[in-house]
């Protein structure tokens, strides 16, 4: 499994996203970039989170800086998911499942018991020259979207 460290130049990335089109992440190099991994569209967690940042879209737009969220669900999934609850932030696609691998988040999981292959609620933050500034893994979502935000304002 990949591992990512802090001060890393993070994994480039082109994925569909939400509403058409592409987002990659050398396209944008210069900004910051908040990239969150998340397991499932339009489960409890997943939504608190996705609603969490885009109650502070606008202070992350304020940050300059860019909040992607990637799963493996399909782009049409994603637009509705970011349709009924009104998201503001990027949804990216990674349906097979390459980028995950390659950001080290997909994981072997237990439920019940039961042992299944996941993706590990992740963040990383990405500063303007395209490295890692900080990283937080097995994510807790309250409070979560704040302090990245916290973290964002700090780089400058």
């Amino acid at each position: 499994m990949t591992t990512i460290e802090p001060g890393a130049l993070a994994p480039d990335f082109t994925l569909p996203r939400d509403g058409g089109g592409t987002v990659s992440l050398s396209g944008l190099r210069g900004r910051k970039v908040v990239v969150y991994f998340y397991p499932k569209d339009d489960t409890s967690g997943c939504t608190k989170e996705a609603i969490g940042f885009t109650e502070l879209a606008d202070d992350f737009a304020a940050a300059d800086t860019v909040v992607i969220g990637i799963s493996r669900d399909s782009v049409e999934s994603h637009d509705r998911f970011a349709a009924k609850h009104g998201l503001r932030v990027i949804l990216a696609s990674d349906a097979d499942g390459r980028v995950c691998e390659e950001w080290g988040v997909w994981v072997e999981k237990s439920m019940y018991g039961r042992k299944y292959m996941g993706i590990e609620r992740s963040t990383f933050l990405i500063d303007r020259d395209g490295r890692v500034a900080q990283l937080w893994r097995k994510v807790k979502v309250p409070g979560h979207a704040a302090a990245v935000l916290a973290a964002a304002r700090a780089l400058d």
